[in-house]
């Protein structure tokens, strides 16, 4: 049975509309999986025309049932944002149309009539002026879904995959949340989101913090009181971890892993953008359900002009489609 995906547009002020467009209007990607669209319905037709590409579907309201032929769905979502949308600007209303959305995803897809969920890109200002609680989106599926283990952004590129220990903070704050625990943490969220996307024993390569990995402390001590004695914590609970590496060459050494644990932000994220910037997708692993995104942002420079590039949104629903069929043979 093909898994049933919950698709959201992301932010209308952006590229999300057009990308959702030019996914679904391809008949391969129609076979992969049922779509539920959870979007008003003047944004889709919006992504079309920016598009100059279309795909059928079917409103529905009230239960929701797929039945036999599959297809898409669309849920004709207003919400309460204010139209019409400002475009190409972060503003609130943008910022609680995806909240609401986004929201109304992960409860189908927790309840069982989805099996993941898919979105384009957000804005996190237009969220935040909406009332998002929490630093990012991902932290706040974490507490929609009660989940309290270790959870966050991962960044898939090809074959090589990145967790982090920190995220969306300050650079300044950054040395004083490097702890064991959270290191271990990162390694663990590594490990289990790759195993569930199919690598049997992925190896893990860690980051040090510091330049040229602190050089034996001249350069601060994090790898040596904090980073090292995690990893060594990590290989005897069975995790095949290693390092600390330096942090400017352990991209260098892609082939040697298949996911890296990061310190801070910038420190994959711009390594793996370099790589491929148009191919890469962030999972938000550690959840019970399925969630992923491209990691590009919502490129308000290039909107209605119908050239945004559909690689990374194409990572991000293949991805989805594989977790959750991973799901659910893991349910059966």
């Amino acid at each position: 049975m093909k898994p049933r995906l919950a698709v959201v547009l992301g932010d209308p002020a952006g590229i999300g509309p057009e990308l959702v467009a030019k996914l679904l209007a391809k008949p391969e990607n129609r076979e992969k999986a049922d779509i539920l669209l959870i979007a008003d319905r003047d944004e889709v037709e919006e992504g079309m025309r920016i598009a100059g590409q279309r795909f059928s579907y079917e409103v529905v309201s009230g239960e929701i049932s797929f039945g036999s032929g599959g297809g898409i769905l669309l849920e004709d979502f207003t919400g309460s944002a204010k139209r019409p949308f400002q475009r190409a600007t972060s503003t609130e209303s943008c910022g609680r149309y995806c909240l609401e959305t986004l929201e109304r995803a992960v409860d189908l897809t927790r309840a069982g009539v989805t099996d993941g969920v898919l979105f384009t890109p957000l804005n996190k200002n237009s969220m935040h002026q909406a009332g998002l609680p929490h630093e990012d989106e991902s932290q706040w599926f974490a507490a929609m879904l009660g989940v309290t283990g270790p959870h966050g952004e991962l960044n898939a590129l090809d074959n090589l995959w990145t967790s982090r220990v920190t995220s969306h903070v300050a650079l300044k704050d950054v040395s004083g949340l490097i702890t064991e625990e959270r290191v271990i943490a990162g390694i663990e969220l590594a490990h289990k989101t790759l195993v569930t996307a199919g690598v049997a024993r992925p190896r893990i390569g860690v980051c040090g913090l510091n330049p040229h990995n602190g050089e034996n402390g001249s350069f601060g001590r994090e790898e040596i009181d904090v980073i090292g004695p995690a990893v060594e914590e990590a290989r005897s609970r069975g995790l095949p971890a290693s390092g600390p590496f330096p942090a400017d060459t352990i991209f260098l050494r892609v082939k040697d892993f298949d996911a890296i644990v990061t310190m801070y932000h910038d420190q994959g994220q711009i390594a793996m953008k370099l790589m491929g910037f148009s191919r890469g997708v962030t999972v938000h692993g550690g959840l019970p359900i399925p969630i992923a995104t491209p990691a590009h942002g919502t490129a308000f420079d290039i909107y209605g002009q119908g050239k945004a590039n559909l690689g990374a949104t194409q990572a991000a629903f293949d991805i989805v489609v594989a977790q959750s069929r991973s799901r659910n043979r893991i349910a059966a």
